[in-house]
């Protein structure tokens, strides 16, 4: 669909790659298991589960990929460290996917960063996220542990556009006094993913689709975001939902490739029951993108791409 002038980074984490330039690799799915309210966890502070329902949705995402062609990561959701722990042997233990470490608590983030390191799963972490309430402290542990791969957010509080989310990534906003990009170099992170930071619908969810293409312009690196939380979040949407489910879930899926035709690199889809109905979604995307881009710009896609897979 189209090329950037900027070169297109491709990180590889584990056996995933991520980047590159539109059409050239199938956009990486990752879907988010144990997180908050989650109907398969029964104590979320030890970190007690249904295994066999994980184990069954983890594989029903794998089917997925190996049916599309887009890669999956498991986007691993706790409250505490000692759940963190026991998810991410879990994971682990099943299937070789990289991961993201995710937690609204910097503690269980870094705790759970340390057993990836210890058990020697630190070159398939994801530390997510590097974000603007980032402490001093949080950054000596990063700077300790020195994991490759991380989430970079580009959330300014007290800027949703496209210039606020630029000020945080090179600049800094609030407390920083320099950008997210630097922090991130200075931990040790040498795969970056930007996450372009969807917002609900009004508050700058169209200036997080829209910085998809802009990041990728200017900075070259992998991007993508959530953008399934600014439908998800939106009250017209939720009251629908009540009546019309089935509208409900179509706008979530649907935001996927909005983003897609950005040229995002990676989504962050949301509760991975929902990797049926968002793999052939972000499949048929990848398919008109590299079609296009091989007619017109003559970028080859990988042989797992889904243009190969599906065609």
């Amino acid at each position: 669909m189209f090329v950037f002038e900027k070169e297109q980074v491709i990180h590889s984490v584990g056996r995933v790659r991520i980047g590159g330039t539109p059409g050239e690799n199938p956009t990486v799915l990752a879907g988010t298991i144990f997180y908050s309210g989650h109907k398969i966890v029964d104590d979320a502070k030890k970190g007690e589960f249904d295994q066999s329902a994980a184990e069954a949705l983890l594989n029903r995402q794998t089917e997925m990929s190996d049916m599309t062609g887009n890669p999956a990561l498991a986007q691993i959701f706790s409250e505490s460290s000692e759940a963190m722990i026991r998810y991410i042997d879990f994971v682990s233990g099943l299937t070789d996917l990289p991961f993201l470490i995710d937690s609204t608590d910097v503690s269980v983030r870094i705790d759970g960063l340390r057993h990836a390191e210890e058990v020697g799963l630190l070159d398939c972490a994801i530390y997510n996220s590097i974000n603007v309430s980032v402490t001093d402290d949080e950054i000596e542990s990063l700077k300790e542990i020195r994991p490759e791969a991380a989430i970079v957010l580009a959330f300014n509080p007290q800027d949703s556009s496209i210039s606020g989310k630029r000020e945080v990534l090179e600049k800094g906003a609030l407390n920083l006094n320099r950008g997210l990009l630097t922090i991130s170099k200075e931990v040790g992170i040498t795969k970056p993913l930007i996450d372009t930071a969807a917002t609900s619908m009004g508050a700058g969810a169209g200036a997080a689709v829209a910085f998809v293409f802009i990041a990728k312009t200017v900075y070259g690196q992998p991007t993508g975001c959530g953008i399934h939380n600014s439908p998800s979040s939106w009250p017209w949407l939720r009251k629908l939902k009540k009546s019309d489910r089935a509208a409900f879930v179509t706008a979530d899926i649907a935001s996927n490739a909005i983003v897609q035709t950005m040229g995002a690199d990676y989504l962050l889809y949301g509760p991975i029951e929902n990797a049926p109905l968002v793999f052939p979604v972000a499949a048929m995307s990848d398919v008109l993108a590299a079609e296009s881009a091989a007619m017109e710009f003559g970028v080859s896609p990988g042989e797992d791409h889904p243009y190969h897979k599906l065609l």
